[in-house]
Order: C-alpha cells, then structure tokens, then sequence
C-alpha cells in the first residue's frame, strides 16, 4: 500500500469551533477507495493528534469515520477558550495546520499501468 500527504487525497481539511472550549477537525477525501483505505488503516489515531498538536492524549475526542460524507472527524480541547485573552482565532478556523504537514494516508494501490 502506498502513503501520501493528506493535503493530496482530501477535498476538504478544515478545523472549528465546536463550542468556545473546543475544535472540531474535519477531513473529507476526494475518493471512497483512498477514504476506505485510510479507514481500514486507521490512519488518523488519537496519540497522533495529541504528538501534532502538543496537547495531552486526554484532551482528544474520538476519532469518527462517516462514510456516507467519505468524511473523518475528531476534536480537540482548545488550549485558550474562544474570545478569552491570548487566543488567536476566535473561530477555530485557522488551526488545522499541523493536519496539513503531519499526516500521512495510507492510500489504494493504483494498480498495473494499463
């Protein structure tokens, strides 16, 4: 099985608020087969959140597969909540960076060139 960024098999990879104390991350694949790939693989774990975005493993939700929406989604405990003094983005929306650079998806084998 092959691996590639998650920046090159996502639609979509986005964080919000889920309330003012936490944030939702949210990945939506491109493909069912790469989505049932990084599924089987369970390719995005907890520890691996808490290792990229340097929090403690008890401040991560569960990981949710939607396979419906070919979807992922797991939330984080905010470090600062929302609006209080320190934090930098009232909305959430800016911190799904360490998703872009730090994971990578087991992905299908593409199979023999035809």
């Amino acid at each position: 099985m092959n691996s590639r960024p998650l920046a090159e098999v996502a639609r979509v990879i986005r964080s919000k608020n889920a309330s003012p104390f936490e944030l939702t991350l949210d990945i939506v694949f491109r493909e069912r087969a790469d989505f049932q790939a990084a599924r089987k693989a369970d390719f995005l774990r907890r520890e691996a959140l808490a290792s990229l975005y340097r929090c403690p493993l008890e401040h991560v939700g569960e990981v949710i597969y939607y396979e419906p929406a070919l979807a992922v989604k797991a939330s984080i405990r905010r470090l600062v909540p929302s609006g209080s003094f320190g934090d930098s983005d009232v909305y959430g929306a800016q911190q799904h960076g360490p998703l872009l650079e730090g994971i990578t998806v087991p992905v299908r084998d593409a199979g023999p060139a035809g």
